[in-house]
């Protein structure tokens, strides 16, 4: 590990919301009530002032309706806080929270920052999927648009992936009981207990469910002969997740206990063609950026948006599956998009502080044909 510097980002807390079903228990509430509800954890678990923080960088992928208008700044100002906290939110599509985190650790690096929150969210229920999509005329395609025949949705490039790398029905469904049986697991031992922040009475996440492979195979996809169903595909979800930022000579001089730093990160494109790919060429990057194998690594998240881009990524990098998403991922737990980097974030720390391992790998794929990858080094 490279020596500590008064300049180097580090976590110093880090929270998740339960996370909700659409139509579940948190369909009741705005995103900006989620996101709020994480802002404030984290500055309340480091135990500082809320006018400490100089600024909040939020993911949110449909920036319509009550998540527009940058969602992350009015969460802060539902809060009643401090107004001079700067708020941003960006899209990276499903990576948009994980590059919250990036950027928060940039600006702290490049001495702009002190202390700042990367957080996410996604209230699917309220704001469907797409919704931004349908406002006004027009699309993003030109006339002479380079790439060939991107597929129309995520859904299509899972299948293109699974196509071409032989993954069938079966090893879908197996890898989709696998997910939610670590996620009942995980929930059984109480493992996500110190990272999930209650929501009310809410206090455990909604997703997970007894699932059997008989049950799994009788689904029907949505389209006839389709590699992936329901029960190995992302859930639609709702909830928020922050990571509390500070340079290590702010958290020194605060008494508080740096937890993790990010040893590289990596945000890259990919095969539109594929779509989904990003996780494999971002790992790729990422791993010779820093100078590491991926058995180097003690844990990876890679988001479950697909069984297939886990396989495919898990293949394309001789990956020890005994190692990637030991908790379950998004097909168990749900994927509320524009939360899903953080989270994974919050729970890769928190099960390497609970194994007392180092190192954690986590990776998305993401609309646009983008990968991201965040390598965490707990301290």
């Amino acid at each position: 590990m490279a020596a500590l510097n008064d300049r180097t980002p580090v976590i110093v807390s880090a929270v998740r919301t339960p996370i909700g079903k659409r139509g579940g228990v948190l369909a009741g509430l705005k995103a900006v009530e989620l996101m709020r509800h994480v802002q404030l954890e984290v500055i309340a678990r480091a135990g500082i002032e809320p006018g400490d923080v100089e600024q909040i960088i939020g993911g949110c992928v449909t920036q319509s309706g009550e998540q527009s208008l940058n969602v992350t700044r009015n969460a802060w100002l539902n809060s009643g806080h401090d107004p001079a906290v700067g708020c941003s939110t960006v899209d990276v599509s499903c990576g948009s929270a994980q590059q919250a985190n990036h950027l928060i650790s940039a600006l702290i690096a490049a001495d702009a920052i002190d202390t700042g929150i990367a957080c996410g969210v996604e209230s699917m229920s309220r704001v469907p999927i797409g919704t931004n999509l349908y406002q006004g005329p027009g699309h993003y395609k030109t006339r002479d648009y380079p790439w060939d025949d991107p597929p129309k949705a995520q859904f299509g490039g899972a299948e293109r992936i699974a196509a071409r790398e032989g993954i069938g029905r079966a090893d879908a469904d197996d890898y989709g009981l696998l997910s939610q049986q670590r996620a009942a697991r995980a929930c059984e031992e109480g493992r996500f207990d110190r990272e999930v922040s209650p929501v009310g009475s809410v206090t455990r996440d909604e997703g997970v469910r007894d699932t059997t492979l008989e049950g799994l195979a009788a689904l029907r996809p949505n389209v006839e002969g389709a590699v992936h169903t329901a029960g190995s595909t992302s859930q639609i979800s709702d909830g928020a997740a922050a990571i509390l930022w500070m340079s290590y000579g702010k958290a020194r001089a605060l008494g508080l206990t740096p937890r993790a730093r990010l040893a590289g990160q990596v945000v890259t494109g990919a095969d539109p063609y594929y779509l989904l790919d990003g996780p494999v060429v971002a790992t790729e990057r990422i791993l010779r950026k820093t100078g590491r194998r991926l058995s180097d690594v003690d844990i990876c998240e890679v988001n479950e948006a697909f069984a297939g881009v886990v396989l495919n990524w898990a293949k394309a990098h001789g990956a020890d599956i005994d190692r990637v998403n030991v908790n379950g991922g998004a097909i168990a737990l749900g994927h509320p998009l524009g939360a899903t980097g953080t989270r994974l974030l919050v729970t890769a720390l928190h099960e390497l502080e609970r194994t007392d391992t180092s190192t954690a790998l986590i990776t998305m794929c993401c609309g646009g044909s983008l990968g991201t990858a965040s390598l965490l080094e707990r301290l």
